[in-house]
């Protein structure tokens, strides 16, 4: 039987420009908690695709918003550095 180490979820982090339009959403608190069960648990999941082929380096939508982030393996980080809010 083999069994798989499971991953401690990585810590969000939003770079200023991403944090201005955090606090501008109708519902940030509902957004956040939708960060942390989507792509805080498998950052290259949840429908995901690598920005100009760098793996890092990508781009979702979540809670009703474009995010471009990058990951961090190392540290467990997910760095929110730009969002386009959709409503």
């Amino acid at each position: 039987m083999s069994r798989r180490r499971r991953r401690s979820p990585c810590r969000i982090a939003y770079a200023p420009p991403a944090d201005d339009t955090l606090v501008k959403m109708a519902n940030p608190d509902a957004f956040r908690a939708e960060m942390t069960r989507t792509l805080a648990h498998d950052p290259y999941g949840h429908g995901s695709c690598s920005v100009a082929g760098e793996r890092d380096r990508r781009e979702a939508t979540v809670g009703g918003a474009i995010v471009l982030y990058y990951v961090s393996g190392t540290v467990l980080t997910v760095t929110v550095v730009r969002m386009v809010a959709l409503s």
